[in-house]
């Protein structure tokens, strides 16, 4: 895998190059903040990471909790090509028909007839195809179905030759989302975790070939905490009386992960992180 992409770093018209895949992954979307920053700063990253295919988790995208159909068309006009949630995918009623759109993703282990969709398999511009499942965990979260079980229901009845896979793992505790890494590996190409909007250092491929990390990060406000007003969150703590938080003022921040495929193989090649 290394000299795969040894080779696509210094021969990139060599032929090895049709059968890459670069993903760029950004992580928890943050209010108006957050769509503020990919506005600024996406596109001269993609001209530098030159991606093939561009997912984000987008389940705090609208005022700091769930999604709209504008907000979501919005990130669409950025470039994002397909957009998944978590455990605030229903926090908003007009979020719901977001969810009629095949390229906003919730997580698939919600239990049956619940509106919406937890995976779906896309086509980038030059008809390769990838695979996006959306998972959430049940440690201090949501009670839904096993994500387990779900993530390898999905993967069992893949058709054959859809071979890049890419698990957003939307979990709470680091256990178990490494216990997912450890799960899949070798059966997606890579297992990202979202959720608590603290980027870990743990970004690596996994000795069967799955690109992972325990949390890819924040994308919006950072002189808060985990993106909300800082002095509303120390009142909670403080206190120990509810507040109604808010969305952070202050700089932002992108960040999240590429990660680099064999398409072919969907083996993971590389995997990064960046905070922009």
């Amino acid at each position: 895998m290394l000299i795969e992409y040894l080779i696509l770093q210094f021969f990139p018209d060599f032929e090895i190059a049709s059968i890459i895949m670069k993903i760029i992954f950004i992580s928890d979307i943050v209010g108006q903040p957050g769509r503020e920053i990919i506005a600024s700063r996406l596109p001269a990253f993609a001209v530098t990471e030159k991606p093939d295919f561009i997912i984000a988790n987008g389940e705090n995208s609208a005022g700091g909790k769930g999604i709209t159909t504008a907000i979501a068309n919005e990130l669409f006009l950025l470039g994002i090509n397909v957009i998944t949630l978590g455990n605030h995918s229903f926090d908003r009623k007009e979020g719901e028909s977001a969810l009629d759109s095949e390229k906003i993703l919730r997580p698939a282990n919600y239990p049956p007839g619940v509106p919406g969709c937890g995976w779906g398999i896309f086509s980038n511009i030059s008809g390769q195809k990838i695979v996006v499942i959306n998972l959430m965990g049940r440690v201090y979260m949501p009670l839904t179905d096993c994500p387990f079980r779900t993530a390898s229901a999905i993967v069992e009845k893949l058709p054959k030759g859809v071979n890049t896979i890419i698990v957003d793992f939307h979990a709470e505790v680091t256990s178990e989302k490494q216990a997912m890494g450890w799960y899949l590996d070798g059966k997606v190409s890579a297992v990202i975790g979202t959720h608590t909007h603290i980027p870990t250092a743990d970004e690596r491929v996994m000795p069967q070939g799955t690109a992972y990390i325990t949390d890819a990060g924040l994308t919006g406000p950072i002189e808060g905490v985990i993106g909300m007003d800082k002095e509303l969150v120390l009142k909670k703590f403080l206190t120990a009386i509810p507040q109604h938080f808010e969305v952070a003022k202050g700089r932002s921040v992108m960040q999240g992960c590429v990660v680099t495929t064999n398409d072919a193989t969907g083996k993971a090649i590389l995997i990064k992180r960046f905070s922009l």
